[in-house]
């Protein structure tokens, strides 16, 4: 292979950073399936962890835009455990599901632009704001659910990402999938072919100079942790669907499989760089390596220590790969 093949090549992968997950995505569904050939390479098996990735994956696509602006989201876990909560209180107070999930991913999105404004109004860091927010907003999670679950009449929201019954397996995929597969379809398009999206990545690039070449840096920021914060409402409406119940506990510590989920898949913490396909890819690749796990026998403790280590090695391997003279 000549130099200038090799560099090609060289340039394209650092273009497309989620080369790398995918191929150890595969590579990890291989040596799973060679270990549990039984039950971990089948079509069920297949289906499960694709349902398992909603919640993380709806919520990375949020987090994903934060990360290219160079911002953190630390809030996503209470966000989500909010909306469970306040879906669950609406359903039971005898709204009808769909404007109780819409009033779910309101409040959720009214904490994302809390977050935006304390961030732009106030120039505080995003690390700050979103923890102090983590609290807050898993605060009033516990408050208006009385420090309890809240029980939910059964409706059709409890089926976005149940496994599909006999009679309906002609949809493949249940709606809840279905909804992560537009949204990231949306996400990405927005990223990819808007001024808005080319915005985020400028000043997640350099802040000031995109201030200096016209671009609304305040207003820019604060819709991205707005949307961000739908899609965690989105995701907590996913998460009310699996537990069918308002729960102000759940998703302690989701925000970190969020975040994980797209430094995985190639997106750097300094801002400026990452992608939809990336942060799925990262997501999938998470749910894998748990369910494979779990497969084995393995022990919680040890899948958490595994995880771990493959954040820390995804981290390392971004730092390498923009050290002077690597690009």
């Amino acid at each position: 292979m000549t130099t200038d093949a090799r560099d090609s090549i060289g340039r394209w992968l650092a273009r497309n950073s989620w080369v790398g997950p995918l191929v150890a995505l595969l590579v990890l569904y291989a040596v799973f399936s060679a270990l549990v050939p039984e039950s971990f390479p089948t079509a069920g098996n297949a289906r499960t962890m694709i349902r398992q990735t909603t919640v993380v994956g709806i919520a990375a696509l949020g987090m994903t835009m934060v990360v290219i602006l160079g911002g953190i989201d630390l809030s996503v876990g209470s966000i989500v455990a909010f909306t469970t909560v306040a879906i669950a209180w609406l359903l039971q107070a005898g709204v009808a599901p769909i404007w109780a999930a819409l009033g779910g991913v309101i409040a959720a999105t009214l904490c994302g632009l809390f977050n935006g404004a304390l961030i732009t109004g106030l120039r505080v860091m995003p690390f700050i704001v979103t923890l102090g927010a983590m609290g807050i907003i898993r605060g009033a999670a516990k408050g208006l659910a009385g420090e309890q679950k809240i029980d939910a009449p059964l409706s059709w929201l409890n089926e976005l990402i149940a496994e599909l019954p006999a009679g309906s397996r002609w949809q493949i995929l249940p709606p809840g999938v279905w909804l992560l597969v537009v949204l990231a379809l949306v996400v990405g398009g927005v990223l990819r072919y808007t001024r808005f999206g080319r915005h985020i990545f400028a000043i997640g690039s350099n802040e000031q100079t995109a201030r200096l070449c016209g671009v609304k840096v305040t207003r820019v920021k604060t819709l991205v942790y707005t949307l961000s914060a739908a899609l965690a409402g989105l995701a907590g409406l996913m998460q009310f669907s699996r537990l069918t119940v308002g729960d102000p506990t759940v998703a302690i510590g989701l925000e970190l499989d969020v975040i994980a989920a797209v430094v995985i898949g190639g997106a750097t913490l300094s801002g400026g760089e990452g992608s939809v396909v990336g942060s799925l890819i990262g997501a999938m690749l998470m749910t894998e390596i748990k369910t494979g796990g779990t497969h084995l026998g393995l022990s919680n403790w040890v899948q958490e220590i595994i995880t771990g280590v493959i954040i820390i090695v995804a981290v390392a391997l971004d730092r390498l790969r923009h050290r002077p003279g690597q690009k």
